[in-house]
């Protein structure tokens, strides 16, 4: 039942609001760094005022930027109101390196600003905007509330947010009018007529359900899925070097790398440039473990890589359309010729065995079901594996905000309750960008993983030179 004065947040974006806790923050984020030329002021600052300005002229086109979560009362449920309060300088912040900062100096603020969970109290994003680096150049934290977006979406916002060329006019925002919120009675009475109509939905094949158009053999493959799913949860991923309890604290770090020279290696060995990824992460992480006196034969490790679900007509959409899958990495296997293989063999097999729509079952399940069962789910799924991997297609193109050209794009993806580390990248005009969100304590030594990242992927472009 809908109500023009607040939107319902669906299970799944739910669900990354039931998932956080004290130490673990479900918010997704990127660090922009930026050419600083054409924003600079006379004693060599960044026009802060002007990038606020800017903001605030396209925050009409992204209405969640202006909402707030109110809950419904007596179930642990939510919904989007409009701000009444929206302060948009509590949202855009202002921050500077000592000159001439150093990359190492931005990767320990990013560090300690992700560390920070965002106020549930207000709309659920920050950006910092950062100057004095060194090379004429500012960086912009970002972090928003993954309830809001998955990666797809957030890529669509960027392209709100910035441009595809230099030029640009800060045109006048239409003033902003919230909506009144609802009642605590309205929220109850709305909810409970929810809950009075459900068979009804049900019967018919609700949209928010979208099985509506799923044939019998459709069907089977979801129970298969989600079967799958269970069986991941019902045995949790082998404790690793990179697992164990997540503390307040993290450490962050990046990565580039030529987009082209994956391509060659994916071509090589007719695979996809997803593939070369995850066999850069499987060569990597078994060195880490070997440094880590730990031995590869006896860990089954298992990363989640997220899959979009989103359809064509979705685009552009806010919220979260993604699921799954469970990938096991070949962690023992020393050529990495053969992990390549292995992995593409996998990656074949999940595709045809759909297993990603495991996890977009259980969140059609999930909007019907009571909020306590949902964690669980979510908690025991989450548990399936070491690590998140995420590779979101980007912008082929550079984009610019107010004339100032975007250099860099690292991605973060939050860590899950027992995931020391997680990877995101994101391609970017040509260029692959790596994120790396660690637990402080858990990996003191991120940089060397990174590094072992590089030989990883060294190793596999030395193979596909020897196949050409």
């Amino acid at each position: 039942m809908g109500n023009p004065r607040y939107e319902r947040l669906s299970a799944q974006d739910l669900s990354f609001l039931v998932m956080e806790s004290t130490n673990v923050h479900m918010h997704v984020g990127a660090i922009n760094i930026c050419d600083a030329v054409p924003v600079s002021t006379a004693d060599g600052g960044i026009n802060f005022e002007l990038y606020r300005d800017a903001i605030a002229s396209v925050l009409h086109l992204v209405p969640r930027y202006r909402q707030r979560l109110m809950w419904i009362p007596t179930e642990d449920r939510a919904v989007w109101v409009d701000d009444e309060e929206f302060d948009i300088d509590y949202h855009i912040r202002h921050t500077a390196l000592p000159r001439p900062g150093s990359d190492e100096q931005l990767k320990r603020l990013a560090s300690r600003i992700l560390a920070q969970q965002l106020d549930r109290a207000r709309p659920l994003w920050e950006m910092w905007v950062v100057e004095g680096l060194h090379g004429n150049r500012f960086a912009v934290i970002t972090k928003v509330h993954h309830c809001m977006i998955d990666g797809i979406s957030g890529i669509d916002l960027a392209q709100i947010l910035f441009s595809p060329t230099p030029d640009y006019e800060i045109q006048e925002a239409p003033p902003f009018v919230p909506r009144t919120p609802p009642s605590r009675f309205e929220l109850m009475r709305d909810s409970w007529l929810q809950r009075a109509n459900l068979p009804w939905e049900v019967m018919w094949g609700a949209q928010d359900f979208r099985f509506e158009t799923d044939t019998s053999s459709k069907l089977l493959a979801r129970a298969r899925a989600l079967a799958g799913l269970v069986g991941y949860a019902a045995q949790p991923a082998p404790k690793s070097p990179l697992n164990g309890p997540v503390g307040p604290q993290r450490r962050f770090d990046w990565l580039r790398m030529p987009l082209t020279e994956f391509k060659a290696v994916s071509r090589t060995f007719g695979c996809t440039v997803n593939d070369v990824v995850i066999a850069t992460v499987a060569g990597a992480v078994r060195e880490f473990l070997l440094s880590r006196h730990a031995h590869p034969r006896e860990i089954d490790f298992r990363i989640a890589a997220p899959v979009s679900v989103r359809r064509r007509e979705e685009r552009g959409r806010l919220g979260n359309r993604i699921s799954a899958w469970v990938v096991q990495l070949p962690v023992a296997e020393p050529d990495p010729r053969k992990r390549l293989e292995t992995l593409k063999a996998a990656t074949q097999e999940l595709k045809s065995s759909q297993q990603a729509l495991g996890v977009e079952t259980m969140m059609a399940i999930a909007e019907w079901t009571p909020t306590v069962l949902l964690s669980l789910g979510m908690r025991a799924a989450s548990a399936a594996a070491n690590m998140v991997v995420t590779n979101v297609p980007g912008p082929r193109i550079p984009l610019y905000v107010l004339g100032a050209k975007v250099l860099d794009f690292y991605p973060v993806v939050p860590l899950a309750r027992s995931n020391g580390l997680g990877i995101a990248l994101i391609s970017y005009a040509g260029t692959i960008h790596w994120g790396f969100n660690a637990d402080y304590r858990l990996v003191p030594d991120l940089p060397k993983f990174v590094q072992l990242i590089e030989a990883s992927f060294r190793d596999l472009t030395r193979v596909a030179a020897t196949q050409r």
